[in-house]
């Protein structure tokens, strides 16, 4: 299924039954009394976070959603039936804005989370609910109120512990592959990765922790540049971020200028993506002349705990995923 992470999508929430106007009729009963049902209540719309959803996609395709209406009042005081509730579910870590004002209604962080973002129309009373002892025989009943209408902007930001972030082609894909079960799309030309992938890694010790590899950024990404500020919003909830750098294509004369670049766009996006965590990761070491390279870098940056690694033969994962387990653990 294609991976989506936006839709807009309009709700309405079901209308409440009409009230019954009715008197009693039974045989030997000359003035029955009032008798009319209330109607029934209209049927809310519930936005539920579902693990089992990955991807916003079958809101491109179906974007309304009703409730049920609810049930007229009937006579002999029975009561409408209630409107079927409608469930829209939603892949954890979907916020959900009206699109209008862009007022936040819901962030479904949680699996099993439910908001009821409209509730239906209150059914309206049966003509038995305004007998008094002046009007014994009311002959009127309240009509059900109507659903609201609302038009909902969906937005999916991935929920994952740890963000590998860094330019095209730095091997961002294979060290995820390498680290979790997760099989992405891997060759050896920029933007391979078009969507965001989620992998789960399993440490020697604590607990199993998400990790998203985000597609390339570059220069411009947070004007919308490349792939820009489509994916950008991926990383905002990760709690550590991987800075992974191809060693191979370190300038000597100019060892960060990548690293800088990309940690630019990111605060330029956001101040709290400045602010993360990060782990600076030299991938790349099995090709030749990377060393020189990497000793540039490393005495360039001599304040940062530099790790290299070649995601291709599984140099440094190990002690890769035992570290960032460790910070997770620690906070």
């Amino acid at each position: 299924m294609k991976f989506v992470d936006e839709a807009v999508i309009t709700i309405r929430s079901g209308d409440g039954g009409a009230g019954c106007t009715s008197f009693r009729r039974e045989r030997f009963i000359e003035r029955g009394g009032p008798d009319g049902g209330d109607g029934g209540d209209g049927g809310n719309v519930i936005l539920r976070a579902d693990p089992g959803k990955r991807t916003l996609y079958d809101f491109r395709r179906q974007k309304m959603r009703r409730a049920g209406n609810g049930s007229p009042g009937m006579g002999k005081q029975k009561h409408g039936k209630n409107g079927r509730h409608c469930y829209i579910d939603l892949p954890p870590g979907t916020v959900v804005t009206t699109a209008d004002t862009n007022e936040t209604i819901a962030d479904l962080t949680d699996a099993g989370t439910e908001v009821i973002v409209a509730r239906g129309g209150k059914g309206g009373r049966g003509n038995k609910r305004f007998a008094t002892s002046t009007n014994r025989a009311p002959r009127h009943s309240q009509p059900g109120l109507p659903g609201i209408d609302i038009t909902l902007k969906l937005e999916l930001k991935l929920l994952a512990d740890v963000g590998i972030v860094g330019l095209p082609n730095a091997g961002k894909s294979t060290l995820i592959s390498a680290m979790s079960a997760a099989r992405p799309k891997i060759a050896d030309y920029p933007f391979t990765t078009l969507t965001p992938t989620l992998g789960m890694v399993e440490p020697p010790f604590g607990d199993p922790f998400a990790v998203a590899d985000i597609p390339g950024l570059i220069e411009g990404a947070h004007q919308g540049t490349g792939l820009g500020i489509k994916f950008l919003k991926h990383i905002e909830r990760t709690g550590i971020l991987i800075h992974l750098i191809d060693a191979g294509a370190i300038d000597p004369e100019s060892p960060l200028a990548a690293f800088t670049m990309l940690n630019r766009e990111l605060s330029l996006y956001s101040t709290s993506l400045a602010e993360k965590s990060q782990i600076v990761v030299l991938n790349k070491m099995d090709l030749a002349g990377t060393e020189h390279r990497v000793d540039c870098f490393k005495n360039a940056l001599p304040d940062h705990e530099i790790h290299p690694i070649s995601a291709v033969t599984g140099k440094g994962i190990d002690t890769l995923v035992t570290l960032l387990s460790t910070r997770l653990l620690h906070g």
